[in-house]
């Protein structure tokens, strides 16, 4: 069977709808090894994907950054979500951000923001040159539905677009991350009658039969990963529905009352559709923002309300204890959503193995210390085996974020030969 093949459907009034497929079985060859399709061409293995994941405001370092390296190293309180992943991510501490240490136009986050994503120096409008996830989109990303997709959780509108934005695809030229689940659904899987924005009937309803149709003609396995992928859409589309109508609408600047509580429903829901994406071949290529750059969201679901996440990132003095540990529950809870979406990727199948194993996830922050908004030995995650990436292990390196994109970029098939602030390469992210 085609790799790229989708089930169609007309709903209500012919709007079109477009399922792709997950890899299946019958599109692999006898070893699981690479695409078989002869409609294709020659066999070709799987294709690499790459996410750059991003959290604001920085980490404690005491509580994340792990003291001792190797396979063997302990899990800080901020990685302990990664317990039954810890073979699958490496981490990677001591890189330098040297753009992000200059004054100039613009304050600290600013400035770090543009040259965490892009290597290049803040404009004062926005990122000085194109972010790295756009850099490896214009190698790999053409041959895909969505050259690349953006998408984002915290909907604040706090700041300059330098704030809001990971993604940029030229100086000063954002690509805003979709923060409704309702539309980035959407936007992934065709334009939507009304009875299914009421959520009066589901979007399966206009493909059933010519779904039923092809799992007569799949082996029992293709069957049954067939009827786990539809089932997995019927359940976003009802965690969606449960969402207040009102979080797809226009969020202005964070209130006294905060943000919506939801937000971690938001995020997996972003996350289960983001492998959607993925495992069907719609995109390689994906940015995800969960909180912003200098971000101001509450996180009631922790218990903590009584300031931002700005402020408790400078929380000093005799509270300097507690902002420690207030950071360090803020910075857990990132990791347990992080951790969620490779947990995903690893149990969808993809050939002899999963689609981790094709991935890889890069998750950075736009400082390390936060207090002092440090530009010096960054720490980040980095997840999946694409290529030669190497999980498993705690890393504690030479070299600047610029060294490690490039690294990342030529395992997911997109070497860059030159990227600002890069003066070589991060050889213990590799084997």
């Amino acid at each position: 069977m085609n790799r790229r093949a989708f089930l169609h459907g007309l709903g209500i009034g012919g709007a079109a709808v477009r399922i792709a497929l997950p890899p299946l079985a019958c599109m692999f060859n006898s070893a699981g090894t690479a695409y078989a399709s002869r409609s294709e061409g020659p066999s070709v293995a799987p294709e690499t994907r790459f996410v750059f994941w991003f959290n604001g405001n920085g980490i404690p370092e005491r509580y994340w950054i792990p003291r001792d390296t190797g396979k063997d190293y302990t899990l800080t309180p901020c990685l302990s979500p990664l317990a039954r992943l810890r073979g699958d991510v490496q981490v990677l501490s001591g890189l330098d951000n040297p753009n992000g240490q200059t004054s100039g136009v613009g304050n600290g986050h600013q400035r770090t923001m543009s040259a965490l994503v892009s290597g290049e120096k803040y404009t004062g409008t926005g990122a000085g040159g194109p972010s790295i996830d756009q850099v490896v989109a214009a190698r790999i990303g053409g041959d895909s539905r969505f050259p690349s997709v953006q998408i984002g959780v915290c909907r604040e509108s706090f700041g300059t677009s330098m704030q809001r934005n990971m993604s940029w695809s030229a100086k000063n030229r954002a690509l805003p991350p979709e923060v409704v689940p309702q539309k980035l659904f959407d936007r992934l899987f065709g334009s939507l009658d009304d009875g299914w924005v009421d959520r009066k009937r589901s979007i399966l309803d206009t493909v059933r039969a010519e779904a039923g149709r092809l799992r007569a003609s799949l082996g029992s396995e293709d069957s049954h990963r067939i009827d786990e992928y539809l089932t997995s859409i019927s359940d976003i589309e009802r965690s969606i529905a449960s969402f207040p109508a009102e979080y797809a609408e226009t969020v202005e600047a964070p209130g006294a009352g905060g943000d919506p509580r939801d937000y971690p429903r938001i995020a997996k829901a972003q996350s289960d559709l983001l492998v959607h994406a993925l495992a069907s071949g719609q995109t390689r290529v994906a940015s995800y923002m969960l909180t912003k750059c200098q971000g101001l969201t509450r996180f009631p679901w922790l218990g903590l309300s009584f300031a931002r996440h700005h402020e408790y990132s400078h929380l000093g003095g005799s509270h300097r204890q507690r902002q420690q540990e207030v950071m360090r529950d803020i910075c857990r809870w990132h990791v347990e959503e992080f951790a969620y979406l490779v947990a995903k990727l690893k149990s969808t199948p993809e050939g002899a193995g999963s689609l981790l194993d094709n991935c890889a996830l890069l998750f950075v922050h736009e400082h390390a210390e936060a207090n002092v908004h440090k530009n010096s030995g960054g720490a980040v995650l980095l997840a999946g085996r694409a290529g030669r990436l190497k999980p498993g292990h705690h890393g504690r390196v030479t070299g600047t974020f610029g060294d490690l994109y490039r690294t990342v970029a030529k395992e997911v098939g997109a070497p860059i030969e030159h990227f600002p602030t890069s003066y070589g390469t991060i050889p213990e992210a590799t084997a």
